[in-house]
């Protein structure tokens, strides 16, 4: 069948992907990137790095120093710094309305959720790295815990900027339900044992750490391989499915 419609209209019909996920990318950045947002979750994170300088003062042992750096960076500084800025990237312009914007374009849902989880790790990333990798260094620990503390901030902030993504997409109360999981779920029902830890991403944050020092944790058994594969994986799939719940919900 003959397509009747104007040429100009056909032409515009459909944004490429590449194009919609830089879209995407560059609305939510804007929002994302609020001066209080930033200086706070930058003062945040200054506790690890001024933890790791004290420890490091005081002549403390490589043990020691991966435990402050599990514990603090990739416990506390990542998964909170990650979840208000993946939560926040399209929660927050929901909440607004102005998601509806994107929402209208004649595009693919997966280039708004990749955008808006590029943006989120965009901020996150100079924040929680620099701090995590800073840590490790003030600690006075050597390489073998810097190099395992790059790695696992970069594995871990991919792995929790998407999932906190997919919280936005899918609670109101995203905050509050992705503090439930960082402090509640990973915090103490994972500690609980092996089976229930292998869907806390902390699990896997510290087994490369693990690897690449020699020094034992709790809850940190898995291969160098499995704990970089696997929460890029759940990453992939975080994205999946928040694609589908933004295709399925109804936007204001």
């Amino acid at each position: 069948m003959t397509d009747l419609r104007p040429a100009s209209t056909a032409r515009t019909r459909h944004v490429v992907p590449a194009t919609a996920v830089g879209l995407s990318y560059r609305i939510v950045l804007r929002q994302l990137a609020s001066r209080g947002r930033i200086i706070g979750l930058s003062l945040l994170a200054l506790v690890a790095p001024i933890s790791g300088w004290a420890l490091g003062s005081a002549d403390s042992s490589l043990d020691d120093a991966v435990r402050l750096v599990a514990s603090v960076g990739l416990g506390l500084v990542l998964p909170i710094v990650s979840l208000v800025f993946g939560g926040a990237a399209l929660g927050d312009l929901r909440e607004d309305k102005t998601l509806v914007y994107l929402w209208l374009r004649p595009m693919d849902r997966w280039p708004i959720v990749v955008g808006a989880a590029m943006a989120a790790a965009t901020l996150a990333a100079p924040i929680t790295v620099i701090s995590i990798v800073a840590t490790a260094v003030l600690t006075g620990a050597g390489n073998g815990i810097v190099s395992g503390a790059l790695l696992a901030a970069v594995v871990g902030l991919v792995a929790y900027t998407c999932v906190f993504t997919l919280f936005g997409v899918w609670f109101k109360r995203f905050i509050v339900w992705g503090l439930a999981y960082i402090l509640i779920w990973e915090g103490f029902i994972a500690q609980a044992g092996a089976g229930v830890a292998r869907v806390a991403l902390r699990k896997y944050t510290r087994s490369i750490l693990v690897e690449q020092t020699g020094v034992d944790l709790d809850l940190a058994d898995f291969s160098l391989a499995t704990a970089v594969v696997v929460p890029l994986v759940v990453a992939a799939v975080a994205l999946a499915i928040a694609t589908r719940r933004l295709s399925t919900q109804d936007i204001d």
